[in-house]
């Protein structure tokens, strides 16, 4: 947690789920308007002369989207986790955060060693 308590971090949390938020807007949007498009039958997949595919872009943009949406839910869990009893420690072995992985990334549940256990082996 930083010195100067939760509610700085928080506001900090807050501007970013407020920017990640409409970012996943935008992105609904992008894919809502290439999904019409594909569904029109205007877009050529297989002989566009710019290279990728519109079905590659679609698939892309849905990918960065899910992305967007569980940076969503991590910001909103951070959110309603500062301030409070555990907040700082990791959710795997129990000791602090270091404050500069809380820094770089408020959301984080895990200490780095955890972390990297877990991105390993895909479980805790």
């Amino acid at each position: 947690m930083t010195p100067d308590g939760p509610e700085p971090l928080r506001e900090a949390l807050l501007a970013e789920l407020a920017e990640a938020e409409q970012r996943v807007a935008a992105l609904e949007r992008e894919l809502a308007s290439a999904l019409e498009v594909a569904a029109e039958g205007t877009a050529d997949d297989e002989h566009d002369p710019e290279g990728s595919t519109t079905a590659f872009e679609r698939a892309q943009t849905a990918a960065v989207l899910e992305q967007v949406r569980d940076r969503v839910a991590d910001l909103r869990t951070a959110v309603a986790r500062v301030g409070r009893p555990g907040f700082g420690r990791c959710e795997v072995c129990g000791r602090a955060i270091p404050a500069g992985r809380l820094a770089a990334r408020p959301w984080a549940r895990t200490c780095v060693d955890c972390a990297g256990r877990v991105s390993s082996t895909g479980r805790p």
